[in-house]
């Protein structure tokens, strides 16, 4: 009986040595110093560069010029990887047939999305559409009204 009550003290006193020896602690409790908040990086917004909206064509003809072929490479540049769609507005001046003029404009406008896929715009986010002499912005019936309505319009 008495070890009895041995065992159990000194199994007692183990158990509160190892509670002791758990629960205190030299350690000092250290906390992070707080955090400074990082600067903050004030970005200014890099000025919009305008395009052009509209490239035109020689009399009779739907091949790019340098002046069209710098224009859809600027339109390029924003549109690749972007899932923005575009309409390219194939139009064309009051000379010749109606059919002759939408023909005409059709290949302008397909003229610029070819441009823009060989660029790496997709294909599907480009609609062509021609109006052929339907929707002149100028209305003179001279040299100079007719140059301002041979163009395709990026919409």
């Amino acid at each position: 009986m008495i070890t009895k009550a041995i065992k159990q003290g000194l199994t007692l006193a183990v158990v509160m040595a190892f509670l002791v020896g758990c629960s205190s602690s030299d350690k000092k409790k250290t906390t992070a110093p707080a955090a400074t908040p990082a600067p903050v990086a004030t970005e200014t917004a890099a000025p919009v560069k305008a395009v052009a909206n509209v490239v035109y064509f020689e009399f009779n003809k739907y091949d790019l010029s340098p002046e069209a072929r710098a224009i859809l490479l600027a339109h390029a540049e924003k549109l690749k990887g972007s899932s923005a769609a575009v309409r390219l507005e194939g139009h064309a001046s009051e000379e010749g047939s109606r059919e002759y003029n939408m023909a005409l404009g059709e290949k302008r406008a397909k003229a610029a999305r070819d441009f823009l896929v060989l660029q790496g715009v997709k294909a599907a986010s480009l609609e062509v559409v021609s109006y052929g002499e339907e929707r002149p912005v100028a209305t003179g019936h001279d040299e100079a009204s007719y140059t301002q309505n041979r163009r395709v319009e990026i919409k």
